[in-house]
């Protein structure tokens, strides 16, 4: 299964540093212009800047490749996994309602007959869900797609319960961070259940309506299509939108910039809500990443800068990037939509205009190179045992495939270095003097694997 399956959501490696003003709407749009005609790392981009003296839109780009109409603050996005906090806000409101506790087990909540995994003696609490600690894998393992290109659409309450009911765990429950949309996807389904409503209504009723969010929601309608941003993937192609059923809390939701400046001004406390309670509740520091740096929230992670703190959440899906974060002492928020899914997404531009000493991340440039020296580079390395990178040339381009996996298109940066845009990884091959290939060394992840040539 290729990458863009997964939904964005690591913690960023962040150093401790001083902080700075989110900078004017023209550094900003500069910033967004060499994003998207430099370094082809977007189509139509849009920030939300929300500080003291209030709210303001910076865009830059189109809808899409071949519709010249212009993004704003008004355009509607895919926001994957951004949609993580206003499910954990759901549980937190639920908290201060009396209808749920951060400790209650997940088991209580579930249909009879259904049951949870457990180990050592130890129950998944809904705290645990929350923090991405509960034992459970980013994905279950009867996660098994129709159509690759629209991932989540068919996995089922009847997948999930299966799921649940089977599985056991592979490491103690509140032992380590495991990222998980399966996590989090359970949480928004089991907080429906318990309100005796769908995830959908019950995310409107408390939420959005209350904040008037009026364009953020599950399924863009049709009078509204005009205002949505299709998705590319990272090789500016379009793609497919994806859709949900049972895991939709895990990455459901379409925003605009201008509804996610509403939202991040009530979290931030420039607005006043009766969801105040709530808020402070799911923002409040409640467990560790585990990389001596990051916190979490309830959904949030939490980064030290200095003498302050970056709330943050980011979210992708196959065609769109999505980031929200604020500084919490600054009271300055940004929020970043993308409608490209290049696995840099907008995080990095997000996290620098909160901190400018924060880099930007500067993507590797494409060279010209003889599609004739591809020929040489074909063939079949051995990652492991179990594990081949198949190697072809097609119509003058490279593409590589692990076992299992689609092709994806590589991009040369030399004869003999290249790079992907789909994911966040680089290949290096050694050649013989003839430019046949004897092996290769993958680069992801902050690893160095090597590949020999397959004979």
């Amino acid at each position: 299964m290729r990458s863009a399956v997964f939904l964005v959501g690591v913690a960023l490696a962040m150093p401790v540093m001083a902080q700075s003003p989110v900078p004017p709407d023209d550094d900003i749009r500069a910033l967004l212009e060499r994003r998207v005609n430099n370094e082809r790392q977007g189509v139509g981009l849009v920030v939300g800047v929300v500080e003291p003296e209030g709210a303001r839109v910076v865009s830059y780009g189109t809808l899409g490749v071949g519709d010249d109409r212009a993004v704003d603050g008004d355009t509607l996005y895919e926001i994957g996994s951004v949609n993580k906090v206003f499910t954990t806000l759901l549980l937190a409101d639920a908290v201060e309602r009396g209808e749920v506790r951060l400790d209650q087990p997940v088991a209580e909540l579930l249909p009879e007959g259904v049951t949870m995994p457990e180990r050592d003696g130890q129950e998944i609490t809904l705290l645990d869900l929350a923090t991405y600690r509960s034992g459970l894998p980013r994905l279950p393992d009867n996660f098994d797609p129709r159509d690759i290109d629209d991932p989540y659409a068919d996995y089922t309450a009847d997948d999930l319960y299966a799921f649940l009911s089977d599985h056991e765990l592979e490491r103690g429950i509140d032992e380590s961070y495991e990222y998980s949309n399966l996590g989090v996807g359970l949480l928004g389904h089991v907080l429906a259940l318990n309100a005796g409503t769908d995830y959908g209504t019950l995310l409107k009723e408390r939420i959005l309506d209350p904040l008037g969010m009026d364009d953020t929601m599950l399924v863009v309608p049709e009078d509204l299509s005009d205002r949505y941003a299709a998705g590319h993937d990272a090789d500016l192609q379009p793609v497919d939108d994806w859709t949900w059923d049972v895991l939709a809390g895990a990455g459901a939701l379409r925003s605009t910039v201008n509804d996610l400046d509403i939202f991040l001004s009530a979290v931030m406390g420039e607005t006043e809500t009766d969801l105040a309670p709530a808020i402070a509740l799911a923002t409040a520091r409640h467990a560790e990443v585990g990389d001596g740096v990051t916190g979490m929230g309830l959904g949030w992670h939490i980064t030290p800068l200095g003498d302050d703190e970056m709330v943050w959440h980011n979210g992708g899906t196959a065609g769109a990037r999505a980031f929200v974060g604020f500084l919490r002492e600054a009271g300055a928020g940004v929020a970043v939509l993308s409608n490209v899914g290049t696995p840099h997404g907008v995080d990095d531009l997000g996290a620098h205009l909160l901190d400018n000493s924060i880099p930007l991340v500067v993507p590797p440039r494409e060279a010209e190179v003889d599609p004739a020296v591809f020929v040489g580079l074909e063939g079949d390395y051995a990652l492991s045992p179990d594990i081949t990178i198949t190697v072809h040339a097609e119509d003058g381009e490279l593409f590589a495939a692990l076992t299992g996996q689609e092709a994806a298109r590589l991009y040369p940066t030399s004869e003999t270095e290249y790079f992907y845009r789909i994911v966040d990884a680089q290949i290096a091959f050694e050649v013989d003097t003839d430019g046949k290939a004897t092996g290769l060394t993958l680069y992801q992840f902050g690893m160095e694997m090597e590949a020999p040539m397959v004979e």
